[in-house]
């Protein structure tokens, strides 16, 4: 990536040592080398604080409506982060694959979304999977919990569309990481790829479901990386 990837890195840590109070709990230790992060999308917030837990730096699949914004559409594309265009999935697709062969990990939301606001899960989407499938690296789910009645929604234009997004600046996050999953299967086939895909939402959901209890029985929680 770039010196401002990096300076970008150390903001996000910083600001969530001052405003977040982030537990993060790892099963296991990470693979070496590139990976594939998945995780639950409760908030805009997500795809920043995902860089926090690889060592690598991470190109993380955002939609599209992200890059529309002023300023923070530019910063998005020079730190090297991957713009995802309704109806082109498999070119962002194809800037993973090159990323995961250039040596640097991969950050990508199964469900495609936000997770319900009101709590609950998205049916998982076919690219996580196939992006594992076709490249064989290492898939780390991720679970994320935070509480869903203290998020911003931010109505937006800026698209020429009208658009959502639920940003979560303060509070408890936290974090459960999996051990890493190897999959198998045929890329191509349908039924390989959606047997992967709830697979890996299956490890998503029980790993975001410790992170609440975690959360709900400890109160604010210290942080750990």
């Amino acid at each position: 990536m770039n010196l401002l990837y990096e300076s970008a890195r150390s903001f996000i840590r910083l600001y969530s040592r001052l405003m977040f109070n982030l537990d993060v709990r790892r099963h296991d230790r990470l693979p070496l080398g590139p990976k594939i992060f998945v995780a639950n999308h409760p908030s805009a917030t997500d795809p920043f604080i995902l860089h926090l837990l690889s060592q690598e730096p991470m190109g993380v699949l955002i939609v599209s409506t992200a890059f529309t914004f002023p300023l923070f559409g530019e910063y998005l594309r020079r730190a090297g982060q991957i713009q995802v265009v309704p109806g082109r999935g498999e070119l962002a697709l194809a800037q993973a694959r090159r990323y995961l062969m250039g040596g640097y990990s991969v950050g990508i939301f199964p469900e495609g979304n936000f997770s319900p606001p009101a709590g609950g899960f998205r049916a998982p989407r076919s690219g996580a999977a196939r992006l594992a499938l076709r490249t064989g690296a290492p898939v780390v789910p991720v679970g994320i919990y935070l509480p869903r009645d203290s998020l911003l929604r931010i109505d937006s234009h800026l698209s020429g569309r009208r658009t959502v997004g639920y940003w979560y600046l303060r509070g408890p996050y936290a974090i459960t990481v999996g051990s890493s999953i190897a999959l198998e299967g045929d890329p191509d086939d349908p039924a390989d790829v959606r047997s992967c895909s709830q697979e890996l939402m299956k490890a998503i959901k029980s790993l975001a479901w410790k992170s609440e209890f975690r959360a709900r029985r400890l109160g604010p929680v210290p942080v750990r990386y």
